[in-house]
């Protein structure tokens, strides 16, 4: 059984962007915490590693990107 954990950044009453994140085999899962049966992203666990440096470091936020 796949043991999904909710992210420590989503939460809220109002808060719309919850994920969840789980270990699958050697990589790592990503999926919508309100659709648990749909779709699914499949990361490495290196790759995994370098989206949350680019998250924490705010690079992908859409306030901080160029227009």
């Amino acid at each position: 059984m796949i043991e999904w954990r909710k992210s420590s950044r989503s939460g809220g009453v109002n808060d719309n962007a919850c994920v969840e994140v789980a270990r699958l085999g050697d990589g790592i899962g990503v999926r919508d915490s309100k659709a648990p049966d749909g779709p699914r992203l499949g990361f490495s666990s290196r790759d995994f590693g370098g989206l949350l440096t680019r998250i924490r470091t705010g690079e992908l936020d859409l306030d901080r990107r160029p227009s």
